[in-house]
């Protein structure tokens, strides 16, 4: 390929990648632009699990002069994201298919399945499992006294934080599938590394959740679960075939010695034609 066609290739390559990732905003924008109404409604629903646990006439605070507008629109914007996330994963694959071999594509399409519905289910064990008893367990603690009224901008930015942080747990089945299948680690080793797994996660939740045994448990245990999931879905895909042994019997040595004489045969005759 000459320099000007591999350079006319990559520039059409640009423009269309270009081109995807202008869709993609412009499909959040126009979902955005849809839920701008309700963005007070949607942040009163995001905030719903605290203000369920907070004590009666308890209720969230702004600190800062524009946190009363901003941070709806923060909460609208990333609606407006995950709604659109399949539309955005499909203009992703679209552009990389093209250069991935078949076997590639058909692992492909199931892995960003199984990713987007994973993360969403992360969400959403986050928000109706984790959160009643996250805050359940702060405003139980706070002490006589004490007014447990959280600011808005710091609330979207714990719940962010646990929404990212169980998102990616619920991703484990989809990483250790694919490190199996790509031939990084071996089924076998993640067996052996078990134990230390199971310590990290236990690690992983205490950084993550608050300093209380259940929240801590809620996060490392469906982290160990999720990952002997995925030893179970990566030991059935990288099973290997059972060879059949009707496709191939070793010669005897009498039809090893009729094949030869055969041979022979035929290279004699050969020679007479000459």
């Amino acid at each position: 390929m000459s320099n000007s066609a591999s350079q006319e290739t990559f520039i059409s390559h640009l423009i269309e990648l270009r081109d995807r990732l202008l869709r993609s905003v412009i499909a959040v924008v126009v979902i955005f632009l849809g839920l701008f109404h309700w963005a007070n409604d949607l942040y009163t629903l995001l905030a719903e699990p605290l203000l369920h646990a907070l004590p009666k006439g308890g209720q969230l605070i702004a600190t800062e002069v524009t946190a009363p507008f901003l941070v709806p629109i923060k909460v609208t914007l990333m609606a407006a994201f995950l709604i659109a996330l399949p539309y955005i994963l499909y203009q992703i694959w679209a552009f990389i298919a093209p250069g991935l071999y078949s076997h590639e594509k058909r692992l492909g399409v199931p892995l960003v399945v199984a990713s987007v519905v994973l993360f969403f289910c992360g969400m959403a064990f986050a928000y109706f499992m984790v959160f009643p008893v996250v805050f359940g367990f702060i405003t139980g603690v706070a002490p006589v006294g004490v007014a447990v009224m959280t600011d808005i901008t710091k609330y979207l930015d714990f719940v962010m934080t646990m929404f990212m942080a169980f998102g990616i747990t619920f991703e484990v089945p989809v990483i250790v599938v694919l490190l199996v299948k790509i031939g990084v680690v071996s089924v076998s080793k993640l067996r052996e590394i078990r134990p230390y797994v199971i310590v990290g996660a236990f690690v992983i939740g205490a950084i993550f959740t608050p300093p209380d045994v259940i929240s801590q448990s809620m996060l490392a245990v469906p982290l160990w679960l999720l990952y002997e999931l995925g030893i179970v879905v990566a030991s059935f895909i990288s099973k290997p075939k059972p060879v059949n042994s009707e496709t191939y019997q070793p010669l005897s040595e009498e039809e090893m010695d009729r094949e030869l004489d055969n041979l022979g045969s035929d290279a004699d005759a050969r020679r007479i034609e000459k």
